[in-house]
């Protein structure tokens, strides 16, 4: 027993070694890169849904289709590629429409506005007034300032009078909806979540605690209204009506917002921090169609060529290193457990 013991215990002081001096070659090579070359931004990709869905098509054709059926389908399609490309390449016909598909799921901080700036930009690029952005919208809100940045990095779009259709399939509350109402059309899933045209804010305090603890919190400022209302210090009354005149600010200016983007709302009858699932927002004017995503952009392959465009960003190395760590700790993981199975089978 001792002796299995002691070639276990070698064993995993060999492995531990190995991963340990591979991670800091890993280290090395990493704090080299970094110092002798600037980190690559991402880049931009685009994938041409007509073909996609094309494809589809044509895989499930050759599965329920018989021979006969398919040769005819076969040759309808070359008849119709033909004529796209005889009217591609005849100037005097306009081009086809065009329609760019963006993705936004939103965290609390709106991270991904950041892709969706550069998409934007990317799409504005090359778009033309017969063309259409569609967004596939996600969100249930978050922090003022980071939607209000996303909401007029779709406002861009309006000022270039390109159409901009909103698709929402699960949810579009608070600064999910004040990002949505940019839209010309808001289309949403039957039971999708919308509304919560309103402003929240909650914050623990810890004040009786640490006074219960002896424990005193100084809190110094320089201008009345620099805070007010703090999770160590003592919270007044005139704190209190001052955050809630905030609130109440803040709220007003969303209201205005939402009401200039969409004025055929009653924004009184909607601005009370509600929800609403699909049928309902419908019957409150909040959307314009019960539809999902996928309907309408599978309807639009029909009328316009359509194109999924998505910024892609480049791991760092930093990131790189996190997954060959991962990989490495994996394998090992699995080699004790393998090593530690055999060692019981051999020493039955």
């Amino acid at each position: 027993m001792v002796e299995i013991f002691m070639q276990y215990g070698l064993f995993l002081a060999e492995t531990i070694t190995f991963v340990i001096a591979f991670v800091v070659i890993l280290a090395a090579i990493a704090g080299f890169s970094s110092k002798n070359k600037k980190s690559e931004s991402g880049h931009i990709e685009t994938k041409n849904l007509n073909q996609e869905y094309d494809a589809m098509k044509e895989s499930i054709q050759h599965t329920v289709l018989t021979k006969h059926q398919l040769k005819a389908t076969e040759k309808k399609r070359k008849a119709d590629d033909k004529q796209k490309t005889k009217q591609a390449d005849d100037s005097s016909i306009e081009r086809r429409k065009r329609a760019y598909v963006l993705n936004f799921d939103g965290d609390i901080k709106a991270s991904a506005v950041e892709a969706l700036r550069r998409e934007i930009s990317a799409v504005l690029s090359i778009a033309e007034a017969q063309d259409e952005v569609i967004l596939v919208l996600e969100s249930s809100g978050g922090m003022v300032h980071a939607y209000g940045l996303a909401a007029s990095q779709l406002d861009r779009i309006k000022k270039r009078n390109i159409a901009l259709t909103v698709c929402v399939d699960k949810v579009a509350a608070s600064g999910g909806y004040m990002m949505a109402v940019l839209g010309n059309k808001i289309l949403a899933a039957p039971f999708a979540v919308l509304g919560s045209i309103g402003v929240v804010a909650q914050l623990p305090n810890f004040h009786r605690l640490l006074q219960k603890n002896d424990i005193d919190i100084e809190l110094l400022t320089a201008g009345e209204y620099k805070r007010t209302l703090t999770m160590l210090g003592e919270n007044t009354d005139k704190a209190r009506e001052k955050f809630v005149e905030e609130l109440e600010e803040t709220h007003t200016l969303f209201k205005e917002f939402v009401s200039d983007s969409r004025p055929q709302l009653d924004i009184s009858a909607v601005a009370t921090g509600e929800v609403w699932y699909g049928k309902q927002a419908m019957s409150n004017q909040l959307i314009d169609d019960l539809i999902t995503s996928d309907e309408y952009i599978m309807s639009s392959c029909e009328t316009a060529d359509v194109f999924e465009v998505k910024y892609a960003e480049k791991k760092s190395v930093a990131d790189k290193l996190g997954i060959s760590i991962q990989r490495a700790v994996d394998k090992t993981l699995l080699a004790w457990q393998n090593y530690s199975v055999k060692d019981r089978f051999s020493h039955k």
